[in-house]
């Protein structure tokens, strides 16, 4: 074993878009697992829009990442030192181990992983954090009908994509918009949307709501909100009264810094936003998945045969090499991903 891990710091707060300036690789001694903890190696990281919100300095959810402390982040990986009663010397684990090739852990915050059920980088997407998060939106939130038409932006991505495929699943009439032909051929011919818009192909949100209402000629019941920008002035018009707004992210605007109000009052006013929602009735539910990881078991009994027998489809965007991993996360801002965007660490 190796007695060096390597990790990557946030150098310096980003202004605006991260850059490669704002990381910086480390090497320490591996730490030792003290009582009740486990040393693990990790094999796979996962890279998730959330982050750059840790990158600021913002009040939000939950604590910002400091200035040279390691980046944070969900990841797989071998145990392979354990001091710990229940946790043995290669058995896999799933926990929040950061952008490391090692990492110490309590067990007690651990989820085992059995690579003989499923690939262990489905813990962290179909399986894991994202998977959860557009199952539980749309569902809970959602609540989804036969014969409703539902919207979601980033239809490719691990959100995206679960969101679609469970509700296609439930008889609903699924619109995907995404960046590029590529990525809108993929969301039709492998996660089954019915139609899937290229915003990139429209300058302006209105161009984009006209497309829309061709897309969706009975109006829009369910928007699942996860990028906020001009989709969102794009769809909000075409709401249906008593429609719901399942609210897990904004991508769109993370990069404006804090939480983008800038960019909002640059496009979809206050007012009228508000406004909107009240004459249509709207059902708008903004929500964490952390504080819903009570139900990963009925999120996996349901969405688990789905995923083994195909009808719901996965696809992961996997990076060489933790050193990459600024990069990759710099692009996933962006759009560069095609699908669940992870880093093989080793």
């Amino acid at each position: 074993m190796s007695d060096i891990m390597k990790q990557i710091v946030l150098a310096s707060r980003p202004d605006g878009a991260p850059t490669l300036e704002n990381f910086r690789l480390e090497e320490h001694p591996v730490p030792t697992p003290a009582e009740g903890e486990v040393l693990v190696r990790v094999h796979y990281m996962s890279l998730d829009p959330y982050m750059r919100g840790r990158m600021d300095d913002a009040k939000s959810y939950a604590a910002n990442i400091p200035v040279d402390g390691k980046m944070e982040g969900g990841s797989v990986g071998e145990i392979i030192a354990s001091n710990a009663k229940g946790f043995e010397v290669g058995e896999f684990v799933m926990g929040g181990f950061g952008w490391a090739t090692h990492a110490v852990a309590p067990a007690a915050g651990l989820a085992k992983v059995d690579p003989a059920t499923a690939p262990i980088t489905y813990s962290l997407g179909v399986l894991g954090m994202p998977g959860l998060t557009g199952w539980y939106g749309l569902t809970e939130l959602g609540k989804p009908k036969s014969g409703e038409t539902l919207v979601v932006a980033a239809a490719t991505g691990p959100v995206g994509s679960m969101v679609g495929q469970i509700a296609k699943s439930m008889g609903l009439r699924t619109v995907g918009i995404a960046g590029g032909a590529a990525k809108c051929k993929m969301a039709v011919e492998h996660f089954g949307f019915d139609v899937c818009l290229d915003h990139r192909a429209y300058e302006s949100a209105a161009d984009l709501r006209t497309a829309l209402k061709e897309a969706a000629p009975k109006g829009v019941d369910i928007y699942f909100e996860n990028v906020g920008g001009k989709v969102l002035e794009a769809v909000m018009p075409l709401m249906n009264p008593h429609g719901r707004i399942p609210i897990c992210g904004m991508i769109s605007w993370y990069n404006e810094g804090g939480l983008g109000a800038d960019a909002i009052e640059k496009t979809l006013t206050a007012p009228k936003l508000w406004r909107t929602i009240l004459v249509n009735f709207l059902s708008v539910n903004g929500f964490i998945i952390s504080n819903h990881w009570n139900r990963m078991g009925d999120f996996h009994k349901a969405v688990g045969p789905m995923i083994a027998d195909g009808s719901v489809k996965v696809q992961e965007d996997i990076t060489e090499g933790l050193e990459n991993a600024p990069d990759a996360f710099i692009k996933l801002l962006t759009g560069g991903n095609t699908g669940k965007a992870m880093v093989k660490v080793i």
